[in-house]
């Protein structure tokens, strides 16, 4: 089974950063990553007009876009899948996937925190919280690290997830 580390915390907290950076660690680390993002508001990947677009909307329930370098799949669903299903359905060969947006989930969490944003943790170690980043010392019973600090948190990673 490949391990999931989901990042967590609120809009704009930077979590995309910070997950931008512990792939680039990881994988210079050697170590495969896939990503998952999760956006509740829906997104486009199939433009009006286009080949793929056209056969959705004739009918097609999956569409796959494919090119020598890269594969898209567009899926109809009937409904908002977890973290370990989409793992299941559509990733294979990777060390680890790291996830964003899925706020609730029973995985193993980094969560990001900011001060100026004077907002609690949305985690706890109960929550299968791992860690935190912040920019400030926080105290939630996990190990806190400076939200600067990939290769202090990509250690814990492999402490924890990948060894």
């Amino acid at each position: 089974m490949i391990p999931i580390l989901s990042v967590v915390g609120r809009s704009n907290a930077g979590k995309t950063t910070l997950i931008v950076k512990m792939i680039a660690e990881l994988v210079r680390r050697g170590y495969r990553v896939a990503t998952i993002k999760h956006n509740r508001h829906g997104f486009e990947i199939d433009h009006e007009g286009k080949d793929s677009w056209r056969h959705k909307q004739a009918g097609a329930r999956i569409t796959v876009i494919a090119s020598p370098h890269q594969v898209a799949v567009v899926e109809d669903i009937e409904k908002d899948y977890d973290i370990a299903e989409l793992v299941n359905r559509y990733i294979r060969n990777v060390d680890l996937v790291l996830s964003e947006g899925f706020k609730k989930n029973p995985h193993p969490k980094i969560e990001v925190n900011r001060s100026e944003m004077k907002q609690d943790l949305l985690s706890t170690k109960e929550d299968n919280l791992l860690a935190i980043a912040s920019d400030s010392p926080l105290e939630a019973g996990v190990p806190s690290f400076d939200i600067n600090d990939t290769v202090g948190l990509v250690d814990l990673i492999e402490g924890q997830l990948l060894r």
